[in-house]
């Protein structure tokens, strides 16, 4: 058996010198260089030659912009480091100054050195923070989540390793929240999923540590609901959930500093007790689907893509899509092979980009180097979160000596208009009648900004039609618009997004003095402070909430682990001090609001024009933040009572 063994050893090795010189080829050597500075100390590989040149593309060229040579002696000496197997490292945490050095080598660019500290957390080079042991005699307050999506699955994670008390009330029979109601084809992510996914610092502390072997960049959403339900074990959250339960209002007892919420399961209704009430069901949720005359005369299905039947088969069938926003995106150009004729009926077109790697797999030198080489899948999230962090913004505000705001908000603006119409145009050759209807007249970026899924090469198919009248009504089989034409149908697919400025208001919350929340966010005005609690709500707190979305690129699941350190914080300072209740002053909520609709003014999504899904009829932006994601961190890094009464 020991020969045997030893036989096997020395295959592999052989196999490794074989390989590995494969492997390091196609390695991203930026991310090298950061692997050899923690695993050497050696900081020589910071300086000239070694410094990378600057690539701002999703999937840069590996080779940094390095000469031969200079390439050649950074894969030599991770050569020597793997074949002599990788002993402990000499730096695992850089500190703020050394890791914003890193940082700025490795992209080729000066980073902020605010960005430090927060990345250190984020790549998990700082040591977790010790669970705090419970006392006997301290008030230990259970908590009620609502939603086991992304949010509730950080939060359930998070509070039990506080040793905090906590249920977890899911509607559906399964985690995953929106990636579990959205199943149409070609439903995916488009944020990179090595930042659309947990940090390494929450990985490691809550689960096993080992990153999840994404296939690709950007996941289809199979592959994102496989990687929640395995994090929902990691993080030994699935035995608090209570699946198939739905909360049908909630309402705070003075009396007892707690609140009653009334639920119901598949036994009826019934009422649980919870001290803190913390929402968690998101913004992307309850499907909006407009009233169209003659809905109910159709003969054939009519969908919404977040309710889409499992038994649905398009094949030979003639398909009406209402809609242009992301979820078309994806789900056209994926049916346009199988359906007899495909009719997309257009409000206003969309400026989308051209991502490359969009559809591509994770090269398996990327997959070997994730698995065997210390570091490497940190830095390589790093790469990613940054290139679809903060950048962005700085190209969004306003810029009132701009000589074009029609059409663009600043001279970088502009440059991204001109390359995305430049992308339309060649996608578009020979079809000036689909360019004429496909060429956005707002600044890009003032909706949301889409990825390119072969969009516009679909629409340039024989049996794609793009039609720009609006829909009158529909009969038993077709779509009537308001030039009179009849284009017959089969399926009707709403593709018209979600109702998103309720939020957790249509949840029925009744706070202090039996005041609904509906009635304080009445019109469409959803407020709260940081996006998470509101005055007169005592122990309410909402993830997701208010101007907590993601305009201008970051990751959903950054925001979610932002919002569970500021929560969890302010429950461990009620147990710390025995306070039973903490609500957040009104001139604190107050002061924050006027900031973020200050700062909104500024940027690109008040713009007029346009519309978007951001704002409220009153133009108010509701839906996501004006901040950094930087900023966002800061501001959550913990509870200031001060705050509160």
């Amino acid at each position: 058996m020991a020969d045997r063994d030893e036989t096997r050893d020395e295959t592999r090795d052989e196999n490794l010198d074989t390989n590995l010189d494969a492997i390091l080829e196609g390695a991203d050597l930026r991310l090298v260089l950061m692997c050899l500075v923690h695993l050497t100390g050696d900081l020589g590989w910071l300086e000239p030659p070694f410094r990378p040149t600057r690539d701002v593309r999703l999937v840069p060229d590996p080779r940094a912009g390095l000469p031969d040579d200079v390439q050649g002696s950074i894969r030599a000496a991770v050569r020597r480091l793997l074949q002599d197997g990788v002993a402990d490292p000499a730096i695992v945490d850089p500190g703020d100054e050394l890791m914003q050095r890193m940082m700025s080598v490795c992209l080729g660019e000066e980073v902020p050195p605010e960005y430090a500290p927060m990345m250190r957390g984020e790549l998990g080079l700082v040591a977790a923070e010790p669970t705090v042991p419970q006392e006997p005699d301290r008030h230990q307050p259970h908590v009620l989540v609502v939603g086991a999506g992304i949010s509730g699955l950080a939060m359930g994670a998070a509070l039990g390793r506080a040793g905090v008390g906590y249920t977890i009330v899911e509607q559906r029979e399964e985690v995953g929240g929106t990636w579990w109601d959205n199943r149409y084809p070609g439903c995916g992510v488009d944020t990179p999923n090595h930042a659309y996914s947990y940090s390494h610092s929450y990985a490691t502390t809550f689960g096993t540590g080992e990153p999840f072997a994404w296939s690709r960049y950007f996941s289809k959403r199979d592959e994102i609901e496989q990687y929640l339900q395995r994090c929902a074990d990691e993080f030994e959250v699935r035995p608090n959930v209570r699946f198939g339960t739905e909360v049908c209002g909630a309402e705070w007892l003075d009396e007892t500093q707690q609140w009653r919420v009334n639920v119901r399961d598949e036994r009826g209704e019934h009422t649980l007790v919870a001290d803190v009430l913390v929402s968690a069901i998101g913004l992307l949720h309850v499907p909006r689907v407009p009233h169209v005359p003659g809905m109910e005369s159709f003969e054939g299905p009519i969908v919404h893509p977040s309710r889409w039947p499992d038994d649905l088969d398009l094949r030979g069938k003639r398909v009406a899509v209402v809609g242009t926003g992301a979820t078309a995106m994806q789900l056209v150009p994926t049916i346009a092979d199988e359906v007899a004729e495909l009719t997309v009926y257009q409000r206003s077109p969309q400026w989308a980009r051209d991502i490359g790697g969009y559809r591509d797999t994770i090269p398996t030198a990327d997959q070997w180097l994730f698995e065997h080489l210390p570091f490497y899948a940190r830095w390589f999230r790093f790469a990613m979160f940054w290139r679809y962090g903060d950048g962005l913004l700085v190209t969004l505000r306003k810029d009132p000596d701009w000589p074009f705001p029609e059409r663009s908000m600043n001279r970088r603006n502009e440059r991204h208009r001109v390359e995305m119409a430049e992308f339309i145009e060649r996608e578009l050759a020979g079809r000036p009648d689909l360019l004429e209807q496909c060429m956005p007249d707002y600044p890009p970026y003032g909706k949301r900004i889409l990825i390119d899924n072969g969009w516009f090469r679909t629409l340039t198919r024989s049996n794609v039609e793009l039609v720009t009248d609006p829909i009158d009504h529909l009969d038993a089989g077709a779509v009537v618009t308001a030039d009179g034409a009849r284009r017959e149908a089969d399926v009707v697919v709403f593709a018209t997004g979600f109702h998103v400025m309720e939020m957790v208001a249509r949840l029925g919350i009744r706070g202090r003095g039996g005041v609904d929340l509906a009635d304080v966010w009445a019109d469409e005005n959803a407020s709260a402070y940081l996006g998470i609690t509101v005055p007169g709500f005592p122990n309410l707190f909402c993830m997701g909430g208010p101007n907590t979305g993601l305009g201008h690129g970051g990751s959903g699941m950054f925001v979610a682990e932002c919002q569970t350190r500021y929560i969890v914080d302010a429950i461990e300072q009620m147990r710390r001090r025995r306070l039973r209740s903490l609500e957040v002053r009104r001139e604190v909520h107050d002061e924050y609001v006027g900031r973020v609709d200050a700062e909104h003014e500024q940027l690109i999504w008040t713009h007029p024009g346009m519309t978007n899904w951001y704002r409220n009829r009153a133009g108010r932006i509701v839906a996501i933040m004006p901040w950094r994601l930087v900023d966002y961190w800061q501001m959550t890094r913990e509870v200031r009572l001060d705050d509160f009464v």
